[in-house]
């Protein structure tokens, strides 16, 4: 199988890349992450003006119309910078779902302002005792009048409380484990009995808790068919984890490059560390993990635009197996700088931190390895 990259891939590559180096050094995002939104309005203006908040989108938005292998690369890239704006949360989560179910009405608002830089979104699914599964939502949407009213809590929303938008998980019929009976609402931020309270993740992102105890939401706020929407969250989920996929291989790379240099100016006894053949080792392991994530990054983003058996199988396996490989990178970079890899200064540390948190999104290790297996049982 052909793995390089078309020419438009290798520009779309190069532009983020030259962006993040340029612009976005480990200084200049601490500062940045430590703000009050938890991202530079600055640098999502200029991946707007870059065309980048367009990328999966058509071109009658502004768009690119790309597919999976350019979202690995886009991650890849800000993996390497560990880019702190929200993407995921805005484009690839909150845009896909308005990709997939919008009207041509809510297209046409909220697609441009996307990919104009001018509109931020979150899409607020996950719940306290969800546990990773994609189904369990509790938060329930009873039809009142022309509208709608929302009640419920969701938690770990990725940039809630920047969002000008949410788009809300709500159940309207069936048990709180059901597939069915799932339907998406627009609530804007500054709904009435909406509150959000943000908070900066491990890893310098933000996450918001988000209460909604009674909200109303009109007939034009609902997304697609109520009820009938589990199968487009599934699979912007399954288009994050490949971004993700990418982020961390993005991240790997800097980890390993970094622990590699360490270990050949860091003189212990006389010599470079990277002179012990023990630590050789260790290297070897990093390097071994970093070449099987890209391999599993790959494999996720070519199968994304597989049929569902198929789609969900590979992303399952791409997630639990980079994460496997990244807790090992993450670790041994650790380790392998001593003391000082645990320390807020050295950029080792926060990478380490981001691949932790990459990890635990849309599912860990150990979720996807169950559901890989079942995924495996139901099509054998």
């Amino acid at each position: 199988m052909d793995f390089s990259l078309s020419e438009e891939q290798r520009m779309l590559k190069d532009t983020v890349e030259r962006l993040v180096r340029e612009t976005y050094d480990f200084e200049k995002r601490q500062k940045i992450a430590a703000s009050e939104e938890g991202f530079s309005r600055d640098v999502w203006g200029q991946l707007a003006e870059l065309g980048m908040l367009g990328v999966p989108f058509a071109e009658e938005f502004g768009g690119l119309g790309s597919g999976g292998v350019d979202l690995m690369i886009l991650g890849e890239a800000m993996g390497r910078g560990l880019v702190v704006e929200p993407y995921l949360s805005t484009v690839v989560l909150g845009g896909g779902l308005i990709d997939l179910l919008g009207s041509a009405e809510q297209k046409e608002s909220l697609l441009n302002a996307v990919v104009g830089g001018e509109t931020l979104l979150a899409f607020a699914h996950g719940e306290p005792d969800s546990r990773y599964e994609p189904a369990h939502v509790r938060c329930k949407a009873e039809k009142t009048g022309g509208g709608w009213t929302l009640t419920g809590r969701k938690s770990v929303v990725l940039n809630g409380a920047a969002a000008d938008q949410l788009i809300v998980s709500a159940r309207i019929s069936g048990g709180h484990d059901d597939e069915d009976g799932i339907g998406l609402f627009l609530v804007g931020k500054d709904a009435a009995n909406l509150k959000v309270h943000g908070t900066p993740g491990i890893d310098g992102t933000h996450v918001a808790e988000i209460a909604l105890d009674g909200v109303e939401v009109g007939a034009d706020a609902v997304l697609g068919t109520p009820g009938a929407c589990f199968a487009a969250i599934e699979e912007v989920m399954a288009r994050a984890i490949v971004m993700l996929a990418g982020e961390a291989v993005g991240a790997m790379e800097v980890a390993v490059e970094t622990t590699v240099e360490y270990l050949k100016t860091r003189k212990q006894f006389g010599k470079a560390l990277s002179q012990f053949q023990v630590l050789q080792h260790r290297a070897v392991d990093m390097r071994i993990s970093l070449e099987q994530a890209k391999s599993l990054a790959v494999l996720a983003a070519a199968r994304l635009g597989e049929p569902r058996a198929v789609r969900e199988m590979a992303i399952s396996a791409a997630k639990a197996g980079i994460g496997q490989h990244a807790r090992i990178v993450g670790e041994l970079a650790i380790q392998l700088h001593g003391g000082i890899g645990m320390t807020w200064e050295v950029p080792v540390a926060h990478y380490a931190k981001r691949l932790v948190m990459i990890d635990h999104l849309f599912g860990d290790t150990d979720h996807h390895l169950e559901r890989f297996a079942a995924l495996s049982d139901a099509a054998a």
